[in-house]
């Protein structure tokens, strides 16, 4: 089972990298220059192989399926070159799939940022707040450290005094 497992990762190594060069030396398409591969599945039996994929630049709902459209359209091509290239006995069937989890990390990491910006907003409106009170507390707290320097006793109960009895 351990062997099964290397092996498809080794394979879904192999068709990522593959797929990747071809696409960008082999298909003509211009459209398909904006495309990333960000990950290659590959089921246990190697008959099939899922291709995920994300644009580099900005894209509607349209540009997908633009892209996956050609990219179903090249796969026979893209698999007949990587038989040449590969001493695998068959080769995967390759569907592409636009990979929804990049925009998310993106739409995610936008979150945090905002979240960021109005916790500092909020630090720096906190710390503008006590930094007036610290200032105002310290006047106080040094005028009754003063007059407990005058007097020794002062702030003792008479229980404490034993010349007071």
């Amino acid at each position: 089972m351990g062997k099964e497992f290397e092996r498809t990762q080794r394979v879904s190594q192999f068709l990522h990298q593959e797929l990747a060069r071809l696409l960008h030396s082999k298909v003509r398409d211009p459209r398909v220059h904006r495309i990333n591969l960000t990950d290659v599945e590959v089921s246990r039996d190697l008959s099939h192989a899922k291709v995920f994929f994300t644009l580099l630049d900005d894209h509607t709902d349209a540009d997908r399926a633009e892209i996956a459209a050609v990219l179903r359209k090249v796969s026979g091509f893209l698999r007949s070159e990587l038989a040449k290239q590969s001493s695998m006995r068959t080769v995967p069937r390759l569907s592409f799939r636009f990979d929804e989890s990049v925009g998310r990390g993106r739409d995610m990491e936008s979150l945090l940022r905002e979240v960021r910006k109005a916790d500092a907003v909020l630090f720096d409106h906190q710390g503008a707040d006590e930094g007036a009170h610290e200032s105002t507390d310290e006047s106080t707290d040094e005028s009754t450290d003063e007059s407990a320097d005058l007097d020794p006793h002062a702030g003792l109960g008479s229980d404490s005094d034993p010349t007071i009895a």
